[in-house]
């Protein structure tokens, strides 16, 4: 059961300006301002506006951690207010700690390198260097609600991360050996990242339409989503708000090509979830699309999601068109999309969206707000290296 979401993302921060902003379509593309742009033709992203993270933090100083790490207490802190969950009734608990991320501390090993470059190896700044590693976190996580019985978990399978995170967080539910869990992903905006899209040609120039016969790539983006996961025994126990249901996860990884995607294992993994959820095709309401706006990516999911669906899938939604491409964080925060969505009644747009490429096979894609009952939603998380993860929620 889903009991507590958080978010940090470039449109919203916390899950009711997160459930507002889906509504709305709103737009968090803007001029990236977080390293020198210059050299580029275009450096459009959606970077989340400056705030203070000791808003929210109890426990960490935010000068101790890196950017991604912020994100990633932060957006742990909001999740567990959320659940209405206190020290007194954290501390001795068993928990999971997951969270995705592609890029760990990159943001801050940019600045390393910096350092390195211009003054040398001693010229490298020590506090940066304890920001990097990716590990961290997870660990902030843990220090910052104070989980002293904690497992904690950096998953770095990049861009299906977020997914990998909850199914991490499901199996460790339904095995028993934890209560409660924290799980999602987070990753920052980086000079590394963005360069290397930027080479490959899938940086749009102003706007990501995904599925959009005028698609011209993604934009990279940051954030954080934290959902908390408890067993449905312990959600009532203790009087829970019930968001969603996690129904099952499907994961694998084909090796088929560092870059390209191979369909036919993303249909695979399609059907894993779908059968460790005991759901038919024809019952999901709702696909939350990886959907990143580049030209093959659109096409080859497009075609995985026909092989399983069939002729007429159900609807479909791109997240990235708002939030952009936040990496680690990207399925995490479309799974909370999802379970809003459930909860709440609506399904949100796919902006930027005007003709469905017919090459991608989708014929219902949602390009305005609707107002509809969604019983059942899947959401996709595909990554470089073959690896997929692919979540399904429910209405409790």
């Amino acid at each position: 059961m889903i009991t507590g979401l958080g978010v940090v993302c470039s449109t919203a921060l916390g899950s009711a300006d997160f459930s507002a902003a889906l509504r709305a379509g709103r737009s968090g593309a803007g001029p990236i301002d977080l390293f020198d742009t210059r050299g580029f033709a275009h450096a459009q992203g959606c970077q989340v506006p400056e705030f203070e993270a000791s808003r929210w933090l109890r426990r960490l100083p935010e000068a101790e951690l890196g950017r991604a790490g912020r994100f990633a207490a932060v957006a742990a802190r909001m999740a567990a207010t959320d659940a209405r969950l206190t020290g007194d009734n954290l501390a001795d608990r068993r928990c999971l700690v997951s969270v995705g991320t592609t890029d760990g501390g990159s943001y801050e090993l940019d600045q390393v390198v910096a350092d390195e470059i211009g003054n040398g190896p001693s010229g490298i700044r020590a506090e940066l260097v304890r920001k990097v590693p990716a590990g961290t976190l997870s660990t902030a996580v843990a220090r910052e609600l104070g989980l002293s019985r904690a497992e904690t978990m950096t998953v770095a399978t990049a861009c299906a991360a977020g997914n990998h995170s909850v199914g991490d967080a499901l199996d460790a539910l339904r095995q028993g050996s934890a209560d409660l869990a924290f799980c999602g992903g987070a990753d920052a905006l980086c000079r590394r990242n963005f360069t290397g899209f930027y080479r490959l040609g899938l940086i749009a120039p102003d706007l990501c339409r995904p599925f959009d016969i005028h698609r011209q790539g993604l934009l990279t983006g940051e954030g954080a989503g934290v959902l908390v996961l408890e067993t449905e025994e312990a959600a009532r126990a203790r009087g829970a708000r019930r968001y969603a249901e996690v129904l099952g996860c499907g994961i694998n990884c084909d090796a088929h090509d560092q870059m390209t995607p191979e369909p036919e294992s993303i249909a695979r993994c399609m059907r894993l979830a779908l059968d460790d959820a005991g759901v038919k095709a024809h019952e999901v309401d709702l696909i939350s699309a990886h959907g990143t706006g580049t030209e093959v990516n659109d096409m080859i999911e497009g075609r995985a999601i026909r092989e399983v669906f069939g002729p007429r899938p159900p609807r479909t939604v791109a997240l990235k068109s708002m939030l952009g491409h936040t990496m680690g964080a990207a399925s995490a925060l479309a799974g909370i999309a999802c379970v809003l969505s459930i909860s709440e009644g609506f399904v949100p747009p796919t902006i930027n969206h005007t003709r469905t490429d017919p090459a991608c096979g989708l014929d219902r894609i949602v390009s305005r707000t609707e107002t509809s009952g969604i019983d059942i939603a899947q959401n996709n998380g595909l990554a470089f290296g073959g690896n997929n993860a692919v979540v399904l929620y429910g209405r409790c």
